[in-house]
């Protein structure tokens, strides 16, 4: 299968008062198969939605490569970048701040097809504009309607269909359906699913719920402090995790099984500073399995079964089953 998107070693810093360099996301590679869809999960402040949007480009990275369809879109310059954005677009969570509440649902969808002047007439464009609407569950009549009139579900729709409005290849889907109720948040994903395999579309999908990620996410990427400590195919991450801080995840998930017992895995201990970090694990504060050595040596992402790849010192054990979370059932 074609990779659409390869990122090497991609980092990004942003300075701080004092002088430091927050480590937002530091040394990240991975691959994206065309028409698959890689989650990316983590805590809050762990880097996703940077890593997303350095991979577009709406924010420079620091260093590190970002290899789009065989292009090295982290060496584009501005005119090179606008171009190549009309296949790479994104979703972003809150559906209402990302609408220009002055303007239609109709001139929001169209904008982008008149800034990269796709249609000669107004005819041409307005049909497109219909096509896309219909394409997202839009109905034709809510046209001339503002963002403040929709729900957030609806808005979210618009938001897509905007994004697909020059036919890109691939999507950041930035949180699309955390600012959703929960009956929202499965038509939109069941939405988004649909139109990956109408027009055969590569996403990136963020987000904090594990139970979103295994529903759409084809493989899985863990993030913490802006390293990426797990990346395997979805069914290795829910059915044989091998982080400790991946662990510790999926035992947070609820179940709708009454009968099962399952503890939650509560980490202690304080989360280590993103700024001038020093070298060694940045779970090993909060890993009840952490040595002398997780504190001083920083473990390298490595393959450590086939496309499963682990950043942890102790990984071998934990594929053994000779080191596991006490608390993890009761």
């Amino acid at each position: 299968m074609k990779t659409l998107l390869e990122v090497s070693h991609l980092s990004k810093y942003f300075p701080v008062a004092n002088g430091g360099l927050l480590h937002a996301v530091e040394d990240v590679s991975f691959r994206v198969n065309e028409g698959e869809t890689l989650g990316i999960v983590g805590e809050s402040g762990c880097g996703k939605s940077t890593l997303g949007r350095t991979i577009l480009r709406l924010h420079e990275p620091t260093s590190g490569r970002i290899i789009f369809d065989g292009m090295d879109i982290a060496s584009f310059n501005v005119r090179e970048l606008r171009q190549i954005r009309k296949y790479m677009q994104i979703v972003f969570q809150d559906p209402y701040a990302s609408l220009d509440t002055r303007y239609t649902i109709k001139k929001i969808i169209e904008e982008p097809l008149i800034i990269h002047k796709v249609y000669k007439t107004q005819a041409e464009c307005n049909a497109r504009v219909e096509e896309l609407m219909e394409l997202v569950g839009l109905e034709k009549r809510v046209s001339n309607m503002y963002p403040h009139e929709f729900d957030g579900g609806r808005r979210q729709r618009v938001v897509i269909a905007r994004a697909l409005a020059m036919n890109p290849k691939f999507i950041v889907c930035d949180e699309p359906v955390s600012a959703l109720d929960v009956s929202v948040q499965a038509q939109i994903l069941n939405l988004m699913m649909d139109l990956q395999k109408k027009l055969g579309l590569t996403y990136i999908f963020i987000s904090h719920d594990m139970s979103v990620i295994k529903h759409i996410s084809t493989d899985v990427g863990v993030m913490y402090m802006g390293l990426m400590v797990e990346k395997a195919p979805k069914r290795h991450i829910f059915s044989r995790p091998l982080h400790p801080y991946t662990i510790a995840l999926l035992s947070a998930i609820p179940s709708v099984n009454i009968l099962e017992r399952k503890k939650r895995i509560v980490l202690q201990g304080e989360i280590t500073s993103p700024v001038n970090v020093k070298p060694g694990c940045r779970f090993a504060p909060r890993c009840p399995f952490a040595t002398e050595a997780c504190m001083r040596i920083t473990p390298e992402l490595r393959e450590v079964e086939e496309d499963h790849f682990v950043a942890c010192h102790r990984v071998s054990e934990i594929a053994k089953g000779t080191l596991y979370y006490e608390t993890q059932r009761s």
